[in-house]
């Protein structure tokens, strides 16, 4: 019985890596946006997606960086189509004045509808919300330490209707919707003149 315990978990854990995927950055030139991203925005402003060399990365040398001020900044990735899986991100907030955030996206159907999930520096909070239409709408908060220039890890499990944070390795937010059902885009997000690094972008079919 625990020999054959022991051979399932090994193939779990060895589906789970089949099906993931990972992009640091590190390959691609600096002071342009990411090939195969689409770097744009919901709503108004000029956000301004750009690889980046940084000596903080977590894997070095480069990462991608927001340091435009728009409604909300996106960075989507196009070669994606999930439905249930996760989706993570390393981020580290830098400045602003307004805010200071970093988030996931997932179930992307355009720059003006998906899920997001984000944690915000001067808030001390990590966040889960919907954008519809080009509408964001708040629906689950959990107040958490976020300490700008420090680099964080952010977490999304999306299966059906049920979603999970996971913020630095401790759950963060348990929520169900139905409004996005369908398999969609993941990408990475910001709000108004965040200046944020994001590095070690994974993602993956569960």
């Amino acid at each position: 019985m625990k020999a054959f315990a022991v051979v399932t978990l090994t193939v779990a854990v060895l589906v789970a890596v089949v099906f993931a995927d990972a992009v640091n950055f590190d390959n691609l030139k600096a002071g342009a946006p990411p090939p195969g991203w689409t770097a744009t925005k919901t709503g108004t402003g000029e956000p301004k997606w750009t690889v980046e060399k940084d000596d903080t990365a977590p894997s070095k040398p480069n990462v991608l960086k927001q340091s435009g001020r728009a409604t909300y900044p996106i960075c989507i990735k196009d070669d994606t189509n999930l439905k249930d899986g996760f989706v993570e991100v390393k981020f580290k907030p830098v400045s602003g004045s307004e805010d200071q955030a970093g988030g996931v996206m997932w179930r992307v159907k355009d720059g003006n509808n998906y899920y997001i999930a984000r944690a915000n520096a001067l808030e001390d909070n990590v966040t889960i919300y919907h954008t519809i239409n080009g509408r964001r709408t708040e629906k689950k908060r959990t107040n958490m330490k976020v300490a700008s220039n420090q680099w964080h890890t952010l977490h999304v499990e999306f299966q059906g209707h049920h979603f999970t944070v996971v913020y630095d390795g401790h759950k963060a937010i348990e929520w169900d919707d139905e409004t996005f059902k369908d398999a969609g885009k993941v990408g990475v997000w910001t709000k108004a003149d965040s200046v944020t690094l994001f590095d070690d972008f994974s993602y993956g079919a569960k």
